[in-house]
């Protein structure tokens, strides 16, 4: 496998980790269109720095959106959310 500038490689990874992405849900945990946003681009391996650039916001506010997504979901680390959000169906278009 190889990366690709826009990152589908690490999506494939965690695919491949996770399993296959399951349909999208109507349980959203709470989440808001932006933390939507925020999540689907974590789950394609990008940095702050990068969904920043991405959405337009700092990199802090982005900090505050992946802090209030790891609370949300009840998750640990990006890595985690990532993966929760792959296997949910909740990383794609919201």
């Amino acid at each position: 496998m190889t990366g690709t500038a826009d990152g589908a490689g690490a999506s494939d990874l965690f695919r491949g980790v996770v399993g296959v992405t399951a349909a999208p849900r109507g349980d959203t945990f709470g989440l808001s269109k932006r933390e939507h946003e925020v999540l689907a681009l974590m789950s394609e391996g990008r940095t702050n720095r990068e969904i920043g650039e991405r959405l337009f916001i700092s990199q802090k506010t982005v900090g505050v959106h992946v802090g209030n997504i790891l609370a949300k979901l009840g998750v640990s680390g990006r890595v985690e959310a990532a993966a929760v959000a792959i296997r949910l169906g909740l990383a794609g278009d919201s």
